[in-house]
């Protein structure tokens, strides 16, 4: 049986609304599958960055191949885990997209969770999100 595909993602904007960008770090099983960071714009929030992290990372990881597996998303942003389990709802207009766009690329991996970890325990995807930020600032 393949190893579960784990991805941490973080997004974020410095201003909120702001420069965004993104962090995605991508394990197969205890190998590290792919990593990168995006700048995503001039204007967006925290918020939005988040789930176009989520968006970027579903997509690479349909693009290596990866998709079928079973998948767990491990991010700091409590509000697109419990918006993207169903549990909350979106209040926000902005993330009615996000959260649509991401739903569409998650039915490509059947058994997916969403984590919610301390801001610690995400330093990686969250170093790759300010690496992007200061490259394109």
């Amino acid at each position: 049986m393949a190893e579960k595909l784990i991805i941490y993602t973080d997004g974020g904007a410095r201003g909120n609304p702001g420069p965004a960008a993104a962090g995605i770090v991508a394990f197969d099983g205890a190998e590290k599958a792919f990593e990168f960071g995006k700048y995503l714009g001039p204007v967006q929030t925290n918020n939005w960055a988040e789930y176009e992290a989520v968006a970027l990372a579903l997509a690479e990881a349909k693009e290596r191949g990866l998709a079928g597996r079973e998948l767990e998303v491990r991010m700091d942003s409590k509000l697109v885990v419990e918006q993207v389990m169903g549990n909350w709802k979106i209040k926000e207009p902005t993330l009615k997209p996000q959260h649509a766009k991401v739903k569409t690329l998650l039915a490509d991996f059947p058994h997916y969770q969403f984590v919610y970890i301390p801001r610690a325990e995400n330093a990686e995807a969250d170093a790759l999100v300010n690496q992007a930020l200061d490259e394109q600032l």
